[in-house]
């Protein structure tokens, strides 16, 4: 019924910028809130970032200062823009949404994206 879709990952260089955005689809009657989780190798998920329907934001204490999260309620998508990126932010990056779909208002569930990867090299 709802689908998020990411892009943007990729492999850049230590002190670059890279932007993912996610795109939720389906039958949706409302987005909550937004946020981007990542997960590196032998670690938990995190959460990285994420928006609410109010523009509130909140942020890890690790990307304060460097990412940014902002939202187009308009076309249902997020976005990161993630600035001076280190190695220690080399991770898989899930979009997370919490939704009432058209079928399940005022029911919120959640959804996932596949994930988009991001290589930090020093």
């Amino acid at each position: 019924q709802v689908q998020l879709v990411e892009s943007g990952g990729g492999l850049v260089q230590a002190g670059g910028s890279l932007r993912l955005s996610c795109a939720a689809s389906g039958n949706i009657f409302r987005i909550n809130a937004m946020g981007w989780y990542r997960q590196a190798p032998g670690k938990q998920r995190e959460l990285v970032a994420a928006i609410r329907s109010g523009a509130s934001t909140n942020y890890a204490d690790s990307v304060k200062g460097r990412f940014t999260i902002s939202r187009d309620n308009a076309k249902n998508t997020t976005y990161m823009q993630m600035n001076s990126l280190k190695p220690e932010d080399t991770a898989d990056y899930y979009c997370h949404a919490q939704i009432q779909t058209v079928h399940t208002a005022p029911y919120v569930y959640q959804f996932w994206g596949q994930g988009t990867q991001v290589t930090v090299s020093p």
